[in-house]
């Protein structure tokens, strides 16, 4: 009897999480492995460390902090700075989910795009589909970040209406 396998690649491709906690600074800086959505929302809930932050901005290729900061995680780059100066303070929930949000998204269009460079240019260009708004700007919201999650699986998928 010949017994029926799915084949698999020795190299699994890197999961969305994975690359969300690689733009967050990896298990170093989280200080947890990310291996489903219900350790990241424990990660958030006891507070994103403020490093976690500072990486993401870090590993930015062509946005400037201080648009992602505004905009996408609504803190002033002010505000940022100082927290830069205490990393060993966690951010609070809301920010914490806000930076976990923008590292998901710019995980997802880069995967989408082909590349990070690209992605930061797409996020910063208005979009037909998201009614010329610019897509950073929607991720002052969590609807608005819906609204650019859907446009990115519309992307990936080639459906444009």
């Amino acid at each position: 009897m010949s017994e029926t396998r799915a084949i698999q690649s020795p190299i699994e491709p890197e999961s969305e999480l994975q690359r969300v906690a690689a733009l967050l600074g990896g298990q170093r800086v989280l200080r947890h492995r990310v291996e489903e959505a219900f350790d990241a929302h424990e990660i958030i809930l006891k507070g994103l460390p403020a490093k976690a932050l500072s990486h993401l901005m870090d590993e930015l290729v062509s946005i400037e902090p201080s648009t992602s900061l505004e905009k996408a995680i609504g803190m002033s780059l002010r505000t940022f700075q100082r927290r830069k100066a205490a990393l060993s303070k966690p951010l609070s929930q809301e920010q914490g989910s806000r930076t976990w949000k923008f590292a998901e998204i710019l995980a997802k269009a880069t995967v989408v795009l082909g590349s990070q460079e690209e992605a930061e240019r797409w996020l910063e260009r208005p979009a037909i589909g998201l009614n010329q708004q610019r897509p950073i700007d929607l991720l002052a919201t969590s609807v608005g970040a819906e609204m650019v999650e859907v446009q990115l699986t519309r992307i990936e998928y080639s459906v444009y209406t």
